[in-house]
């Protein structure tokens, strides 16, 4: 059963220029490993600003409550390429007493804007 379905976009040079501006917003955003690829360089803009796509969308998908943490909700990827998602904290709290199970993940970015879908089940 579909709990609850999140989508979000970001302007990809917009949340480019935030991070710029703002140096330490990126620690608040995400954690260590979704800010650097396995080799050890930092991930790109574009797929920062899917990810924090991704975080938006999860609070949509659990109703939006103010209370949650940007690191409380983690984007990772297989190595078949596929998103997935860690939750934690205020996060995890609020999808178990939803009942939420499993998350969907797509992310994307094209043309300037990165995107991406969240799906909670119970």
């Amino acid at each position: 059963m579909i709990i609850g379905v999140g989508i979000d976009v970001a302007e990809i040079a917009r949340f480019g220029a935030a991070l710029e501006r703002t140096p330490q917003l990126a620690a608040r955003l995400f954690v260590e490993r979704e800010l650097m690829l396995p080799s050890g360089e930092r991930r790109g803009v574009a797929s920062l600003a899917a990810r924090f796509a991704a975080k938006e969308a999860v609070a949509k998908a659990l109703g939006a409550p103010g209370d949650l943490l940007w690191t409380d909700a983690e984007v990772w990827v297989e190595e078949s390429g596929q998103p997935r998602l860690r939750v934690r904290g205020g996060v995890a709290a609020r999808a178990a007493e939803l009942g939420v199970r499993s998350w969907h993940v797509s992310l994307s970015h094209d043309a300037g804007v990165a995107s991406a879908v969240v799906i909670a089940e119970g």
